[in-house]
Order: C-alpha cells, then structure tokens, then sequence
C-alpha cells in the first residue's frame, strides 16, 4: 500500500477489490488502487514521514503517507487531504476521547463538519439531502477518515469496533454549513473542520408550527429519550441541532437568536426524574453526583451542562424538516483550522 510495503497486483479493479478485503484493508465497498504515483499526488509535496500522532485503539502513528494512502482508496481528490489531516489532528486532541469513540458499544461516528470558503471550493454539500448520497466531497472525505480509523487506528466491526450495531454514519459521516440560508451567520467563517462524535441525524419534522415556540418544542422532544446516552454522563453530553433553512427562518422570524436556541434547547429537553427511572442509563455509576442527590420526581433534569454544549447550525434544503444529532457522552466537539501540513 505504501512505498515501504509495495503490492504488486494485476491492473484490474476487482482483483485489487478482492485482495484488499481479503487482507481487512478497505470497508467492503470499490476502492481506488493506492499506486505510488496516485499517493505521491495525493500528498502533494507534504512529507510523508511526518505523524499527526499515534490512533486507537492500536496505537499505529498517522504518517501523512498512511493517511494518502487511505485518501487515494476512498477516491478523494487532492484538494480534500488538508481537510482530511485537520480532521484526524481534531480527533486526536484528547477531549475527543477517540479511543472510547473507536472502541464503545455506542454506535457512535466522527461527524466532520467543514467550514468556511474551503467547503465550497471543494464542493462539500450543505444543501438538500446534504446527510446523504450524491456528492463527491462529502462521501470521499467522510470515508477516507473512516478507512483511517480502521485500516491506521485498528478498528474493524467486532474487532476493536465494539459497537454492538453500527451505523450507516460510520461508512461517511461530512457535511457543510449552509452560510447562505443561516440567520446567525455560520459556526466558522475560516477554513476549518470540526469533528463531532456523535448517532446518526434524528429528524425533526415539523410542517405545523408557524412559530419558534412550536419548531423548538417539536426539537426538544427529539433530543430526548430514555434510549439516549446523552444526559446521563452528564460532564461530556452535548447536542447538535441542524436546523433546515424554512424552519431556522421561521425561529428568525420571532426574532430568536443562535444563543436563544441553545438556551431553549437546554431548558426545554428534559425528562423528568420519574421517567429517567423507569430504565434507560438511570443509574449507572458515571451519573453526577448531584443528579443522583435529586428526590423530586417531577424535577426536569437536564441533557448537557449548559446552553453553549448545544451547537446550532442551518444545513438542507427545502422542506420543514430539522435533524438533532446526539453525541455519545463520552466525547466532546473538536476544531481545527484547515492549513498546509
């Protein structure tokens, strides 16, 4: 795969296809033979040599040249490698915990949001049906760091990847902010890439409501459940709520702000304590202290620690439809700039 460990194959795809997946190194579906030359152009001058640092769970240094190689099979174009290595930078800062997301039952997957001008110049897509297929940027980027995190950091289904069911986010996880449509602006106006541990997009679907009361009413509801992590490890819960342009305009229009919306999310997305106790993660022994002090059966107890650990964005298209994405608790958003490796 790379120039220290050449493997000579027929010039032919599926039997490059076959031997990979024979030898555990790609996700099951086509892939780009990462040839020397096509790494070389991926890498575009940065060294090769050069390690952004050890990944969990086997603990194997993300050389530049390894994550090329990985860039080159998920079919990125050279454009997207600077994304790409401030993503795996991002992961790597220790508030990520990239080892419990590697490793967890939860099935949890690093979604990679870029930001500013750089998303457009790459064609990253923040429009409709942006979570989906279709778009180059998005399905490259995203799995060239899921293939990363298998074929560098270790972590395959059963194997290191404890998650008991997985998740379709876990073959390509990116999107974009929608600049254009957001009434607060975006989260970042510079090229950067944040990396949000968190469940696949819960759809918030509200054709009903003409006003902010009723759309964040509806989201709220969404944000929790007993099924959820997020609430009970207290300390590193953390919600994402992608608002479709109609329904942000509509919570503009009652002249809300970003910071109105993370306020009424962390007041409203509670359960009470006598619904927490009838199962879920009620109990476990990671739940805050003053949580468990708690003996009001009516108190609302909350989802995350405060309104700034709810992030707001506008991403979609058309239609009055939001998505809440969860985190997995144990993880907490990271950002980087984007810049030259």
């Amino acid at each position: 795969m790379t120039s220290e460990s050449p493997l000579e194959l027929e010039d032919d795809p599926e039997t490059v296809l076959a031997a990979f997946c024979a030898r555990g190194w790609c996700d099951g579906l086509p892939i780009v033979p990462p040839t020397e030359a096509r790494v070389r152009t991926m890498l575009g001058g940065a060294p090769p040599e050069r390690s952004l640092g050890p990944v969990p769970p086997l603990w194997r240094e993300a050389t530049l040249d390894k994550l090329a190689v990985n860039a080159v099979m998920a079919g990125c174009e050279p454009g997207a490698f600077p994304v790409i290595g401030a993503a795996v930078q991002a992961m790597l800062e220790p508030a990520f915990n990239l080892y419990g997301v590697q490793a967890t039952t939860h099935p949890v997957a690093p979604l990679l949001i870029v930001h500013g001008p750089v998303a457009a110049r790459l064609g990253v897509h923040a429009g409709s049906g942006c979570f989906g297929p279709g778009f180059r940027a998005n399905a490259t980027i995203g799995r060239a760091l899921r293939l990363i995190l298998m074929n560098v950091g270790g972590a395959w289904p059963g194997r290191h990847d404890m998650a008991t069911q997985g998740s379709p986010a876990k073959f390509s996880y990116c999107i974009a902010e929608r600049a254009d449509a957001s009434p607060w602006g975006p989260l970042r106006e510079d090229d950067a890439v944040t990396v949000f541990g968190g469940e696949a997009p819960h759809n918030v679907n509200d054709h009903v409501s003409t006003g902010a009361a009723g759309i964040l009413t509806t989201l709220a509801d969404t944000a929790v459940s007993l099924g959820s992590n997020v609430g009970w490890f207290l300390a590193q819960s953390q919600l994402l709520v992608v608002l479709g342009p109609e329904h942000a305009a509509t919570i503009a229009a009652d002249g809300l702000t970003r910071a109105d919306v993370q306020r009424y999310v962390f007041e409203h997305a509670r359960l009470p304590l006598r619904t927490l106790k009838l199962g879920g993660m009620w109990g476990m022994q990671d739940w805050p202290a003053w949580m468990s002090a708690v003996r009001d059966d009516d108190a609302l107890l909350p989802q995350v620690p405060s309104p700034e650990d709810v992030f707001v964005m506008v991403a979609g298209g058309p239609g009055k439809h939001s998505s809440v994405v969860p985190n997995c608790t144990f993880s907490r958003a990271v950002s980087r700039p984007v810049g030259t490796l």
